[in-house]
């Protein structure tokens, strides 16, 4: 019988609130940047349909045992593995998974944040009335002036930085469930004013039908939804993990599993439904990359009517969606701190929150003073900038690597009974999950992981 832990960060006051918060962790840049311009480079509706695919076979069995493994060790990520692989008699070696979690959100979360404050930033420009009549050129020019100006980038950095540091320390309660319960509606909120605002455009059935009829797709589409299936959950980096830890013993991972892949999806999808209306209506490209939110949408704001308006709220979207995202980023090395040595949560905080932003000049001068600084190792990167590493470090093999150990941990290091205990689900939905997460789940990720390193 398993030793009865409980949490001493507290736990989430009901079922509804664990959602909020996984899914403001789930639901970040990648929903409303990324999701929208891959789709429209990879085809739409195909693309959406195997990426639903994914979701259901990777992410929401991937996503069950991370949150299985932190409430059964109801402590940060590294004290977690250490518990459990005591409890279960195994190698006490699993305490790396944790460690690599709690290093891979920190790293991504000291780029995350320099990107945060462009879409900080976009919201006063556009406030501002800077986009109005707007050019390609003048766009572009616009987003080459903000990076290319260090003290612009690091002083957006800071405050977005503080403003994650300030949540944190609150705690779980005061802190992390105040923040998602007001920030969650409120995205969700904004996300819904853009979509009834595309519906005017004339141009909502085409997007709609961009998104959802099915076309022609490659294998390479399809490795690329598989691979944003599972980066789009939160997956791999301990935020999960660490969230499932204040999760009371009562409630149904499952459901709450279920729950959280659906609100993350619908983000994405309404999304899409949000910004393809917007761009068919000003001739824009749905394929146009990665500068689709912050260098094309901008030309669209400026000439449409009430653009103003629509580009504050939807930049603001943005900024709460990277807010929701960076408090559980951070939650799992403040965790760590409070628990092994001692520290109030303010003090964990402040530090984690420091060693964080410093770690995060790199990425502010990667697109400007050290541009021409680059890194070269043979069969991982060549001529990547300081940005350019971390990002491929953490999203091409600390992630898929820590999915991986997740599921095979949970699938073959754990005792059936102690997943079956957590689980609390019918004995055929726990049969469907560890089948998937023993096999299907672990190949379906380390076909992610070669592709995204380039060995297929």
């Amino acid at each position: 019988m398993a030793e009865k832990r409980i949490s001493i960060h507290g736990q989430w006051t009901n079922r509804t609130v664990f959602i909020l918060a996984a899914t403001g962790s789930a639901v970040g840049l990648g929903n409303v940047w990324k999701f929208p311009y891959i789709a429209g480079e990879n085809g739409g509706g195909t693309f959406v349909l195997v990426y639903l695919l994914c979701i259901a076979l990777i992410g929401i069995p991937i996503m069950m045992a991370e949150i299985l493994i932190g409430r059964r060790g109801k402590q940060s990520p590294i004290n977690t593995m250490t518990a459990l692989a005591k409890e279960e008699k195994r190698n006490p070696g699993w305490v790396w998974l944790g460690w690599m979690g709690v290093a891979a959100g920190f790293l991504i979360l000291s780029y995350y944040s320099v990107i945060a404050g462009w879409a900080m930033s976009y919201v006063f420009r556009t406030a501002g009335g800077m986009f109005l009549g707007m050019t390609a050129d003048g766009a572009n020019s616009i987003f080459s002036d903000l990076v290319s100006d260090p003290e612009r980038l690091l002083a957006w950095h800071t405050i977005f930085m503080v403003m994650t540091m300030i949540v944190v320390a609150r705690g779980v309660k005061k802190g992390l469930e105040r923040a998602v319960t007001l920030l969650m509606p409120l995205l969700f909120g904004l996300l819904v004013l853009i979509v009834i605002y595309s519906m005017t455009t004339g141009y909502f059935m085409q997007g709609v039908k961009f998104l959802f009829t099915p076309g022609p797709i490659d294998g390479k589409a399809i490795l690329i939804a598989m691979g944003h299936a599972f980066f789009t959950l939160s997956l791999g980096m301990g935020a999960i993990m660490v969230y499932g830890s204040y999760l009371s013993d009562e409630h149904s991972i499952t459901e709450a599993s279920i729950l959280i892949a659906l609100a993350d999806t619908t983000v994405a999808l309404l999304a899409g439904m949000a910004i393809f209306p917007i761009v068919f209506a000003n001739g824009l490209e749905p394929g146009s990359g990665p500068g689709l939110i912050f260098q094309t949408l901008p030309i669209a704001f400026g000439h449409m009517q009430g653009g103003t308006l629509v580009g504050v709220v939807f930049f603001t979207l943005l900024v709460f969606a990277a807010w929701t995202s960076a408090i559980s980023l951070i939650e799992p090395a403040v965790a760590y701190l409070v628990e092994n040595k001692g520290v109030n949560r303010i003090y964990a905080s402040v530090w984690i929150g420091g060693f964080t932003w410093f770690v995060g000049l790199g990425t502010v001068f990667s697109f400007n003073i050290w541009e021409d600084k680059t890194l070269t190792v043979p069969y991982l990167f060549e001529n990547l900038t300081f940005f350019d590493r971390l990002d491929y470090l953490t999203a091409n093999i600390m992630l898929p690597l820590g999915g991986l150990f997740i599921a095979l941990f949970a699938a073959w290091v754990m005792r059936k009974e102690s997943t079956q205990h957590e689980l609390k689900t019918y004995p055929v939905v726990y049969k469907v999950w560890r089948f998937l997460v023993r096999y299907i789940t672990p190949v379906a990720v380390i076909v992610v992981f070669l592709k995204a390193v380039g060995a297929i």
